[in-house]
């Protein structure tokens, strides 16, 4: 489902995304959206903020309190890095900085809709009271089920693949975002002060999700 008020970007978006095989809905406003989404069940969302009336930071709020999880990417020409994690803490799974390249985005898509696809294993991966469940794609703490978007849990489960053993910068960049992104550790230093402050007890003290500084990240083991 594409979100935006500009028919000139409507029109340059569905050309290309059904170039690729996508059959793509519009909505052009936060009421108008909220409809379509809960009758459609797209398999993700392009948002643009600047939507009239109600931002699109309200929709982010709407969709996620119900309980969806459908991955959004958000445009913006918001690019500081305060902007980034109200972004992210308001619910989107990933932004695009406007202008942008329909190349880029389009890999963004493949990104969360393979991030958001059902898993095919039953695994469970247990680190001290974090669970994380392959099968539901349910990561637990203390026996509470926390809510986390599909590049978060993507995030986590890359770690938990290797329990106890450092995870590049470059190697995580590489399978969550592309090739393309290597070089953008800014990405990871967001993602995982949002993902601390879901799981750790004192996210300034990390226990469960460590930094190897100038190296990567991992996943305390139990061991």
């Amino acid at each position: 489902m594409l979100i935006d008020d500009e028919i000139q970007i409507r029109r340059l978006l569905r050309v290309a995304l059904e170039k690729e095989g996508y059959r793509v809905e519009e909505a052009i406003s936060v009421d108008d959206a909220l409809s379509k989404v809960y009758m459609l069940r797209p398999d993700s969302i392009i948002l643009d903020l600047g939507l009239p009336e109600k931002g699109g930071e309200e929709f982010l709020k709407k969709i996620r309190e119900s309980g969806s999880k459908i991955p959004v990417l958000v445009l913006s020409v918001r690019d500081s890095e305060k902007d980034k994690i109200f972004l992210l803490d308001s619910g989107a799974d990933d932004y695009l900085t406007k202008p942008f390249g329909v190349g880029e985005l389009l890999a963004r898509i493949r990104v969360l809709l393979r991030h958001s696809s059902p898993e095919k294993t039953d695994v469970k991966v247990r680190i001290g009271l974090l669970e994380l469940d392959f099968g539901t794609r349910k990561v637990l703490k203390e026996g509470r089920e926390v809510r986390l978007t599909p590049t978060e849990y993507s995030f986590l489960k890359l770690l938990a693949t290797y329990p106890g053993k450092i995870v590049t910068q470059t190697q995580i960049l590489k399978e969550l975002w592309g090739p393309n992104q290597t070089a953008e550790s800014g990405y990871l230093r967001v993602y995982v002060n949002q993902i601390r402050k879901k799981i750790e007890k004192d996210p300034s003290n990390p226990e469960i999700l460590i930094t190897e500084p100038g190296v990567g990240y991992f996943l305390r083991s139990n061991e």
